[in-house]
């Protein structure tokens, strides 16, 4: 049983006042839990980059550390739900938001939270994937349980360069799906062509009008994770009978709309929560991103980093200023 071990810890030194240091922790700081994990992989995702900078909405007590995946061997397990030494996934819940997280070399939490890997994912491909590509993958899944097939027509995703638009992209391709990427990143055309767009839009042309109670149909399904103006703009030019997802509120959290693209065109719009999906969809959608819908395209351009390396990484998080995804190392820290 190991006793102490290395994390990133972000601390409040004054009221609204946040900084962040790589410290060493022991095990008994750990919060209750059966399952101890020996993390090898996290990744980095916006409510990371929240939690580590103080910003509100994600983490309430300080000291702490953020981290709201995960990817290890099972150390021990005291309800017998995994065997030590097995690959375990965790993500979502309060992982990383006020229980201690995976910018950690250790983490302690209910066994319940851990899925387990995948046998044609290693665990860091499974942390390029992470909470994003499971939030991508629980898109995919609703949409197709709501009828929309690629032969519908288009599915347009908004915010495709982030993690989970170019997830979504990737995984959408994959599985036989016309994409139309939005993005306000017209540099990064190539780079969604790349993933298996099949056209690139820029954000501006697609907003063209965007004020109008109603927009030309042109979307039989959308995988929203911005939120606001665009999500408005996206129900409105959906297709009837077509199906909108929604799992992110970058841009608002306020949705500016009427009701008729619903009653008009029989629009659906579903949210989509990752932190608190049911264990059996969680293993269902990690066993199709791990082979029929692999997102090998951003595997491959996928950034690594060690915890020290995560500084500059939030502020460029926060400014949307990354593409992809970027994986951490915590054999590095």
């Amino acid at each position: 049983m190991p006793e102490n071990f290395r994390a990133l810890v972000t601390e409040e030194t004054a009221p609204g006042q946040f900084t962040r240091q790589i410290r060493t922790r022991s095990v008994d700081e750990l919060p209750p839990g059966e399952l101890l994990v020996k993390v090898h992989f996290s990744s980095l995702n916006y409510k990371d980059a929240l939690s580590a900078m103080g910003r509100p909405g994600v983490t309430r007590n300080y000291p702490h550390t953020p981290g709201i995946d995960a990817a290890g061997e099972v150390v021990s397990c005291s309800d017998g739900a995994f065997e030590a030494g097995e690959p375990v996934i965790v993500t979502g819940y309060d992982l990383g938001m006020d229980t201690a997280g995976g910018y950690g070399q250790y983490i302690r939490v209910p066994s319940s939270w851990a899925v387990r890997l995948p046998a044609a994912l290693s665990l860091k491909e499974s942390m390029i994937i992470g909470t994003a590509g499971l939030t991508a993958g629980l898109s995919l899944h609703r949409l197709a349980a709501a009828g929309v097939r690629p032969e519908s027509g288009d599915i347009m995703v908004t915010g495709a360069t982030g993690g989970v638009g170019s997830i979504a992209v990737s995984i959408l391709a994959k599985a036989g799906y016309q994409v139309v990427a939005v993005t306000g990143k017209e540099s990064e055309t190539e780079f969604l062509h790349g993933l298996g767009a099949r056209q690139v839009m820029s954000r501006d042309d697609f907003m063209r009008n965007s004020d109008r109670p109603l927009l030309k149909e042109r979307w039989a399904g959308v995988v929203d994770v911005v939120g606001g103006p665009i999500l408005a703009a996206a129900i409105k030019s959906t297709s009837y009978g077509g199906v909108v997802t929604c799992c992110g509120l970058a841009g608002s959290p306020d949705l500016p709309l009427n009701v008729f693209p619903f009653i008009l065109r029989s629009v659906s719009l579903l949210g989509i929560d990752s932190a608190h999906a049911p264990t059996d969809m969680r293993q269902e959608v990690w066993q199709q991103l791990a082979t029929k819908w692999r997102p090998s395209q951003v595997m491959e351009s996928a950034a690594e980093v060690s915890l020290t390396g995560l500084e500059e990484k939030f502020t460029a998080m926060l400014k949307g200023e990354l593409r992809g995804r970027t994986v951490v190392n915590l054999a590095e820290a």
